[in-house]
């Protein structure tokens, strides 16, 4: 996968173009969220994410869905239990995909953030494809937004506590930094 700096779309990965994005305020990306779903909960590769963020989710499909059916969201980027990224909207503009936030003070981190979901849920663990898929991204991000440095990517929980627990336990904190730090001294 290789990223685009002029468009903010990656080449190598599968795109489905989210209508739920606006222009970012300032333009700055300094933030990486990360943070999970699965559609309905704890169900995976049933495409019902794709659908959800491109506004075609079929609510009479499964009671849960009755309960987002009003939502507006969209992350960046997906990455699927079997390593597939797709992306959906370009880091460049604005996803919908922090809600009410604050990360160091500052309120908003739609405004200066790139969101990447994990297909999962808080206590199932990831794939190891994933966190390979995870960590490549990563990478491609922080070669072309250099301000996104390790201490600035976090969790959906960590802007967001009381209301959000994503990525959740079962996400391997160590392991993914370990490998970003493993492959910065490549």
């Amino acid at each position: 996968m290789q990223l685009d700096p002029a468009s903010g779309w990656c080449q190598g990965v599968r795109l489905c173009p989210s209508p739920n994005f606006n222009a970012r305020p300032l333009g700055e990306i300094s933030l990486l969220v990360i943070h999970n779903i699965s559609l309905p909960p704890a169900q995976f590769a049933t495409g019902k994410v794709q659908e959800f963020f491109q506004n075609r989710l079929d609510v009479t499909e499964h009671p849960y869905f009755e309960g987002i059916a009003d939502l507006r969201v969209s992350a960046h980027f997906l990455i699927e239990r079997d390593g597939i990224v797709t992306q959906f909207v370009s880091c460049l503009e604005r996803a919908w995909h922090a809600g009410v936030s604050s990360f160091e003070g500052r309120e908003t981190c739609n405004d200066f953030s790139v969101g990447i979901e994990l297909e999962g849920t808080d206590d199932l663990p990831f794939t190891d494809v994933q966190y390979d898929a995870l960590t490549a991204l990563t990478r491609q991000l922080q070669s072309t937004f250099t301000a996104i440095t390790a201490q600035r990517i976090c969790g959906h929980s960590d802007i967001a506590p009381g209301r959000k627990t994503d990525p959740g336990p079962a996400f391997d904190w160590a392991r993914y930094r370990a490998a970003l730090e493993k492959e910065e001294r490549q």
